[in-house]
């Protein structure tokens, strides 16, 4: 019996480690790799050869990974979007109001089309139907918005906000249910405990401990951070059991905990890595054993049921959507209709829930699952063939403080198409010369004042007055409102260390510039040479293209002779070789011709979506 179980669960985990290379090798990229993975669960489970029977392991693993999940949903809500400071658009509505207007119209449409439904005598429960059909995959939306990197701009945030709203609020709508649904309704009181001891934790896990101090511990056999996190999630886990809510619940809390804690970019990658890495994969295998779409194809109603629901979930989705055809094309609006109609996770949960309190039957179940993964088929790739590709946007640079060396940046940085705008206060006397770019100037280098001018608008911003507390003041606001990249000029070395904790912070300063560059003068001239003379053949290209993620070196057709010298990645430093992948996020430092270097930065990173 365990020697067939290690062999159950042998296979489930080859299959899950040769799906992303099978994608890779036919080009089928545009599939996601869960879905694959369910599609491969049914090729070896019930629907297919029959490879897996019953396995308390697998099963025990397949929770697990089930748990792990909704720990990652939670996790991928990014509260920080509520927070963005943002100047007044007048062509374009404000996102959260338009985030709830959206959600609201998307759970009214959706009771509508379940009573429908119940109407048909299709199904028994609209509420249950009503959650189903107005959940939306947070793991599907979110890739994509990256990847055409729609996530900063207002239409890009609104459609995160809907699935965040939607991810969050149908979890505790799907406790609830589940509560009453088991004639228990009065224990849902008792969530007001789960969600006090959620709050409890937050407050406790911020003023005691710090991600700055697990990480000190994080190294070789220690790993507290993931220790912690681990304890975390079945501490919710066990408390929302006893209080007879899902244990979801309490795994989504703990990932929102989490959250909102701020945890740095390795230390999520790092979860991510094992959720995604083994325990989700298995989740999502079992799944499609453990269907057998052969018994859908048999029952009439199920039949009559599968395309009436596909047809629900879109009209759910796109009449809402309508809300922002005052500020956006048709065909723009269609298309966010069409992603948000994407559903996996949670419509997975709600089913199994039912299920398991006899709500609907194995092949109710079995189509709900059948028709949420043609949903995550269709959607992703409908959105990307219909959403309009905005020519890529200049790099937009805001330069605070004029002088002779921050003339002659700008200078160069418009030479490299980027649009350049230089601030300087009214009483600075050191550009009295003609100049290419523009110049503004203002009564004094204050937050509210550039701010007003528009200088935070901007993809990167140096801080390079002559005052170094002005320059530390507006670059402290400047990682408050997010900016990813940051130059800011101290003198002063003892000030340097107010800003040094922040990778998204360069703090340079004259001296230590000009020792520096003498000592490399020295020591390496002709790397020297290479970056001052023939500095438009070195470029930092970043990758966000999720079509180049986990591709070999090797197999990048569009290299020609340029030479990649480093990847620099969640904060360290790669020599590449012939056989290193490639990793969304990932900077590459290539060397190579002007033309050939474009033509890489082309097709590596995809061009920015502008609204």
């Amino acid at each position: 019996m365990e020697h067939h179980s290690l062999t159950s669960l042998m296979i489930v985990v080859g299959i899950a480690f040769f799906i992303p290379i099978i994608l890779q090798r036919l080009h089928l990229r545009f599939i996601p790799v869960v879905i694959a993975e369910i599609i491969a669960g049914l090729i070896i489970g019930k629907s297919g050869f029959n490879l897996i029977s019953e396995d308390p392991t697998l099963e025990l693993l397949s929770l697990l990974g089930f748990i792990f999940l909704m720990f990652i949903s939670g996790l991928e809500i990014d509260f920080t979007v509520f927070e963005k400071k943002r100047r007044k658009q007048e062509n374009h509505p404000n996102p959260i109001a338009a985030a709830l207007l959206i959600f609201l119209s998307i759970l009214v449409i959706s009771f509508l089309l379940s009573m429908i439904l119940v109407g048909l005598d299709l199904i028994k429960d609209p509420y249950l139907m009503t959650l189903i059909i107005s959940t939306i995959s947070l793991g599907i939306v979110v890739p994509v918005l990256k990847e055409r990197k729609m996530t900063e701009g207002i239409l890009g945030q609104i459609i995160l906000l809907v699935t965040m709203i939607a991810d969050f609020t149908t979890m505790i709508l799907l406790t609830v249910y589940a509560m009453f649904r088991d004639q228990e309704g009065l224990r849902v009181l008792w969530l007001f405990v789960l969600f006090l001891a959620f709050f409890l934790a937050y407050r406790i896990i911020k003023r005691y401990f710090n991600f700055a101090w697990f990480k000190s511990l994080q190294k070789g056999t220690t790993q507290l951070g993931t220790r912690g996190v681990f304890a975390l999630i079945l501490l919710f886990v066990a408390l929302s059991e006893v209080i007879g809510a899902e244990n979801i619940l309490g795994a989504f809390l703990a990932g929102v905990i989490i959250s909102l804690l701020g945890p740095d970019e390795d230390f999520v990658h790092q979860l991510d890595s094992f959720g995604f890495g083994f325990l989700i994969p298995i989740f999502f295998v079992t799944i499609g054993v453990d269907l057998n779409i052969w018994e859908l194809f048999v029952d009439r109603q199920t039949l009559l049921l599968m395309p009436l629901l596909l047809i629900f979930m879109y009209v759910a989705k796109l009449v809402p959507s309508l809300v922002l055809k005052k500020w956006y094309p048709w065909k723009e609006v269609f298309s966010i209709g069409i992603l948000t109609t994407s559903k996996l996770s949670l419509v997975i949960a709600a089913s199994a829930i039912a299920l398991d309190l006899g709500v609907i039957s194995e092949t109710l179940n079995g189509a709900v699952i059948l028709v949420s993964i043609i949903t995550c088929l269709i959607s992703p790739v409908v959105f990307t063939k219909l959403f309009p590709t905005t020519p890529a946007k200049k790099i937009q640079i805001s330069i605070i403080g004029a002088n002779p060396t921050t003339f002659a940046v700008a200078r160069d940085l418009m030479e490299d198409q980027a649009v350049v705008r230089v601030y300087s206060a009214s009483q600075e006397a050191e550009h009295n010369f003609v100049h290419p770019y523009p110049l503004i100037n203002v009564d004094e280098l204050s937050v509210g004042l550039l701010e007003e001018k528009g200088a935070f608008e901007a993809d990167k911003i140096v801080f390079a007055t002559r005052d170094d507390e002005i320059n530390i003041q507006l670059g402290n606001y400047a990682k408050r409102l997010g900016l990813k990249t940051i130059v800011v000029r101290v003198e002063d070395q003892s000030l340097q260390k107010n800003l040094t904790d922040d990778e998204n912070v360069t703090v340079y300063s004259t001296l230590s510039s000009t020792r520096t560059l003498l000592k490399a003068l020295i020591e390496n001239p002709g790397l020297v040479k290479l970056m001052t003379q023939h500095n438009k053949t070195i470029k930092e290209i970043v990758v966000s293209h999720s079509n180049y993620e986990h591709i070999p070196l090797t197999e990048l057709p569009f290299l020609g002779e340029s030479l990649i010298l480093h990847i620099y990645r969640h904060g360290e430093v790669i020599i590449p070789h012939g056989h290193t992948t490639l990793q969304l996020g990932d900077k590459l430092l290539v060397s190579g011709k002007s033309k050939e270097l474009r033509k890489i930065r082309r097709e590596v990173s995809y061009p920015i979506y502008v609204d």
